[in-house]
């Protein structure tokens, strides 16, 4: 008799709590940024303590078990959107069962996260989180061995470069359509040459490298020093990187650069400059529009 009590006062607590959850989910929101050039997702929950019947200071924890609950249903949309190549998402992935949920979820969890905070004036709680899209590519990256990177029965003699930096910061045309379109971040894009070879996929990739490519924007190749480069992309292509202005653009969702026949020459003539591509040593140029954007849900 006692027993069946007491698992009735734990079934009590606990449709109080998950009902006291469900009534305030609705009061919980995210808000937060894709940063293509900083390669990750940056988030805030809030919670309207007052409109989840939630008081101080005896709610406190009880607000924070709520943000920490919620991260994952607020978090999976902006995951489940970032583009993993030109005709792909996140979401793709898992609808086609190359991915899960779990794994999705695993990813999410790896974030690093600001402990919750209560706003001026006492009516919100707040968590700030921040995730790695450096974790979702190694996450896509499943060979062992890289393919090699293409060469040529023709080589051109070539300086060695320290990186490759593909400009393509301004509209391009798109191939096999009408009209030109800016280059859009993805995890792997393709690059092409004007004949449509393949020169760099994620295949090539030497799997130890969390990254394929890297983003910044134009004003990176502008910087006041000798080379021309910020820090920050100096830190990926060296001080004495290929420069390329891209020809156009490839793909369902105009992902890839297409660069010179010329270009693509000076990249697979030298193991040295053929090593850059399998080491992750690029960087694109893109429009600072694409580099971030913004997002918030309830």
């Amino acid at each position: 008799m006692g027993r069946l009590f007491g698992r009735g006062i734990f079934l009590a607590v606990f449709l109080f709590f998950t009902g006291a959850f469900c009534f305030a989910q609705g009061h919980v929101g995210i808000s937060g940024t894709v940063k293509w050039d900083l390669m990750e997702i940056s988030a805030e929950l809030s919670l309207d303590l007052a409109g989840a019947g939630i008081r101080l200071p005896g709610g406190r924890l009880q607000g924070e078990a709520l943000l920490s609950a919620e991260y994952l249903r607020l978090i999976r949309p902006e995951i489940l959107g970032i583009q993993v190549d030109s005709s792909s998402t996140v979401a793709d992935h898992i609808l086609r069962g190359e991915w899960s949920f779990l794994e999705l979820e695993s990813l999410a969890l790896q974030s690093r996260s600001v402990p919750p905070a209560l706003s001026t004036d006492l009516g919100r709680l707040a968590a700030s989180y921040a995730l790695g899209i450096s974790g979702l590519s190694r996450a896509f990256i499943r060979h062992r061995q890289p393919v090699e990177v293409p060469r040529t029965l023709s080589p051109v003699a070539a300086p060695a470069f320290t990186g490759i930096v593909i400009i393509a910061s301004d509209e391009l045309p798109v191939q096999g359509r009408e009209g030109s379109a800016l280059a859009r971040p993805s995890l792997f894009p393709r690059v092409w040459d004007s004949r449509m070879n393949l020169i760099f996929e994620r295949n090539m990739l030497d799997p130890s490298v969390d990254l394929m490519v890297r983003y910044f924007p134009r004003e990176a190749i502008f910087a006041p020093v000798p080379s021309g480069l910020s820090p920050e992309l100096a830190a990926i292509v060296g001080e004495r990187p290929l420069r390329i202005s891209a020809r156009g653009l490839f793909g369902e969702t105009p992902t890839d650069p297409i660069i010179s026949l010329d270009d693509a020459l000076l990249i697979i003539s030298t193991a040295e400059n053929r090593n850059l591509l399998r080491q992750g040593r690029v960087a694109i140029i893109v429009d600072d529009s694409l580099l971030r954007s913004s997002f918030a849900q309830r």
